[in-house]
């Protein structure tokens, strides 16, 4: 386990610009000399809602675990579909590797994290990071040659199948005594994917059925019971498995580690999870972050 620290900074840095707008990271960054392993945090909201301050309950302790956390704000589906937001989080890894020594990390100590969009953003990215789509934005001239991939990926309850849970929440829209939430799902998926194809082409789940060479680091997958909206089984697929299983499996056929922990933690469809039942995951992830991002000091 990461020894506990108390004592860390928070300010929000500018990383990247578009035209006259801003995007920004909030980074968490322990006191001392380090250099502490770092995570980019991407947050979730269908790819269309929420900011770098939403998720700050982990991210506090993250930091207070010796963890440099670097938030981020990127563009959803509201400012631009697919794949601008991940190429925005594709800068900002390779922003963060340029900027180690100021951030307390090195190059070789960086992961990513992501919940529910964002832990489907942060795995894309970590199979795919030096797509040209996604390392479109290129660094200052005269920046060093570093590229996006990262050491490990934690994802809480990701959404890792667009394609399918779409058509899920479609489904239950259609059936007998339907949830509240499927439309705003379904709206927010349009606004970001525009078709099907998209979903089914930035999709972590198909791009390893389909046999892609992707990069697969260590990864971990929290995820809540009873959360339908994640953990549930792709009526069109023939795997008998729900989601996660179904990824794990077809990560480890890839050659990639990867475990499921299942969270004793109360969930609602459509609304945010309560951060801080949390605690136990929270261990579970300094854990990860220390096997996988430890410094050779």
């Amino acid at each position: 386990m990461l020894a506990k620290t108390t004592e860390f900074d928070v300010d929000d840095v500018e990383y990247l610009r578009h035209g006259g707008k801003p995007l920004l990271a909030r980074v968490f960054k322990p006191r001392g000399a380090g250099p502490y392993p770092a995570l980019v945090e991407v947050h979730g909201g269908a790819w269309s809602l929420s900011d770098r301050t939403t998720e700050r309950i982990r991210h506090d302790v993250l930091a207070a675990h010796g963890i440099v956390v670097v938030a981020l704000d990127f563009r959803g589906g509201r400012e631009g579909a697919y794949p601008l937001s991940v190429a925005d989080i594709n800068y900002a890894v390779r922003w963060i590797k340029l900027h180690a020594s100021e951030l307390k990390t090195r190059p070789d100590l960086v992961g990513i994290s992501g919940q529910s969009s964002g832990g489907h953003l942060a795995m894309l990215n970590a199979m795919r990071p030096r797509d040209a789509r996604y390392a479109s934005i290129p660094l200052p001239a005269g920046s060093p040659a570093v590229d996006a991939s990262v050491r490990c990926v934690i994802m809480s309850w990701p959404v890792i199948n667009p394609l399918s849970r779409y058509r899920h929440a479609k489904r239950m829209r259609d059936g007998a005594n339907p949830p509240g939430w499927p439309p705003s799902i379904i709206e927010r998926q349009e606004l970001y994917w525009g078709t099907e194809a998209n979903m089914a082409e930035g999709n972590p789940m198909l791009a390893l059925e389909r046999g892609e060479p992707v990069l697969t680091p260590p990864a971990i997958w929290f995820q809540g019971r009873g959360d339908i909206l994640h953990d549930y089984k792709d009526a069109d697929s023939a795997s008998p498995e729900n989601e996660p299983q179904r990824f794990v499996t077809n990560y480890r056929k890839a050659g990639g580690e990867i475990a499921v922990e299942y969270l004793e933690m109360t969930r609602h469809a459509g609304h945010s999870p309560d951060l801080s039942q949390c605690a136990d995951a929270f261990d579970k992830m300094t854990a990860f972050v220390d096997r996988h991002l430890k410094p050779d000091r």
